[in-house]
């Protein structure tokens, strides 16, 4: 069943959306807007950290070209260091109900 609604097709509807002068940012787990000033080359995203390299279509529409590689780099290089240590941490604060499990394995039957 087809509704209308306020008399607008649907490419007129979807034109009201549209967010000129604006991207979103590439990183998955952030997919927030960003905003670059008018002729910047990079970009950073508020949310997440992440550094874009921005092109220029024509004024008032960029595009992403790719990441920053220094930056990402190192936001990567950080994320590893933090999760190996979440790591260690987790193996010397194993709780008691596990231990008592490894032991009940390791018993003889």
């Amino acid at each position: 069943m087809v509704t209308v609604k306020e008399g607008l097709s649907t490419a007129e509807s979807l034109r009201q959306t549209r967010t000129y002068g604006q991207v979103r940012c590439h990183n998955p787990s952030c997919m927030g807007r960003i905003e670059p000033p008018p002729g910047a080359t990079q970009v950073k995203c508020p949310k997440c950290g992440m550094e874009w390299r921005i092109f220029w279509i024509k004024a008032g529409f960029p595009r992403i070209r790719g990441p920053v590689w220094d930056v990402d780099r190192r936001l990567a290089e950080e994320a590893l260091v933090k999760k190996m240590q979440g790591g260690e941490q987790k193996s010397t604060n194993e709780s008691p109900a596990r231990k008592a499990k490894e032991e009940k394995k390791d018993a003889p039957k």
